[in-house]
């Protein structure tokens, strides 16, 4: 029987839950979905420049399931733009941490 995922640390939930490609009707748009960790692992990795360590410690998982997850994000936003597909954020396994341990730790969510 399999371990059952650990929950993995977020900030926040994001104010902005879907992308759509300009001109696409929403009823004829096909979509992807992005977890909200993944978002957490690229806002981590991307906008606050932390190496894969630092952002799992932060999220309080391991290295390689970081990178696991990054991966997957990095994919899921690639297909979304290169296809012209809605991006949908939602889901996964998170949970919502007290926004003084980031800011002691972080900048702020946005930039």
């Amino acid at each position: 029987m399999a371990r059952p995922p650990k929950c993995r640390l977020v900030g926040r939930k994001p104010e902005v839950t879907y992308f759509k490609p300009r001109g696409i009707p929403l009823r004829e748009l096909e979509e992807v979905t992005l977890t909200v960790e993944g978002l957490e692992a690229l806002r981590l990795s991307e906008i606050e420049g932390l190496d894969q360590d630092s952002a799992a410690e932060r999220m309080g998982i391991s290295r390689q399931t970081f990178g696991r997850i990054l991966a997957e994000a990095r994919k899921t936003v690639a297909k979304a733009v290169v296809n012209g597909l809605g991006l949908r954020i939602e889901g996964g396994n998170y949970k919502i941490v007290n926004n003084t341990h980031f800011l002691k730790n972080s900048s702020n969510y946005s930039d």
